[in-house]
């Protein structure tokens, strides 16, 4: 079951919800289908990957659940500010990605996310905001009030970045259906940056070999670190002679190869 639930997290374009692997697989839990994907999405991140290089445009952006009279990716309300970090391709196109939670928009959290990101020597593209003064780059910052100044778009100054940003805005609540929980958000930025970079893939087996890769490279990710407050459940007694395993191995077998009798 869980080679099949890694299968359909990896190979899915846009990704999978916990209900599609909990109807797919039929898991008679739907909590236990969470988990299972989020025990898959904090090993998506190589230790050592290579850093952005190049040119790579820097901004930050708020994601996060919709709220009443908010609109705009600069309104925080309750939402999370995210570091983009992304490569331009020359003459057009877009690289990879990296993103990132910070804690405000100051130098303080901008720079560490930089230098994390990409690599020395590379071209990097700003807009005019005071945080990214003194990153120590091929430093290029392009002023919002200059363009307009110029009766030009502030939002073309920085095309990757807001493109990108936009694609993960709409990745979120398009494949899994909802508002994602801030406790989880770097988990799912985690799994779109993955997916992004992976875009061009042409072989899905290949993706899902790299998932099995790093998962068993991974140190083991417990129920109880995915759940904000988890709660004792009440286990009632178990009849006269069961073993007390859960009802759902009570139930007839269904047509599932990998649980097939032959196979054990």
């Amino acid at each position: 079951m869980w080679f099949a639930a890694c299968w359909m997290f990896a190979t899915q374009k846009d990704g999978v919800s916990a209900l599609s692997v909990q109807r797919a697989l039929e898991i008679g839990s739907y909590p236990t289908a969470w988990a299972m994907l989020h025990r898959l999405r904090p090993v998506l991140v190589r230790p050592g990957r290579e850093l952005l290089a190049g040119t790579a445009e820097a901004d930050q952006t708020f994601i996060g659940g919709e709220e009443p009279g908010l609109r705009g990716g600069r309104q925080r309300g309750k939402k999370n500010l995210v570091g983009i970090a992304v490569e331009v391709a020359e003459p057009r196109g877009i690289g990879r990605c990296r993103m990132q939670i910070l804690a405000d928009a100051s130098a303080e959290s901008l720079h560490p996310f930089v230098t994390a990101s990409i690599a020395p020597g590379t071209r990097v593209i700003t807009d005019g905001w005071q945080g990214y003064a003194g990153l120590g780059y091929v430093h290029e910052r392009r002023s919002q009030r200059a363009a307009r100044a110029r009766g030009e778009d502030p939002g073309k100054l920085l095309p990757a970045v807001h493109r990108v940003a936009s694609l993960a805005k709409r990745w979120l609540p398009g494949t899994h259906q909802g508002p994602v929980d801030d406790a989880h958000l770097a988990a799912y930025l985690n799994e779109f940056v993955f997916r992004f970079n992976r875009r061009r893939s042409r072989s899905r087996g290949l993706l899902f070999y790299r998932v099995l890769e790093l998962a068993v490279a991974h140190d083991p990710v417990r129920y109880k670190s995915l759940v904000a407050s988890p709660k004792p459940k009440a286990r009632p007694p178990a009849p006269p002679g069961q073993r007390g395993q859960p009802p759902s191995m009570d139930r007839p077998s269904a047509a599932r190869p990998w649980r097939a009798a032959d196979l054990r």
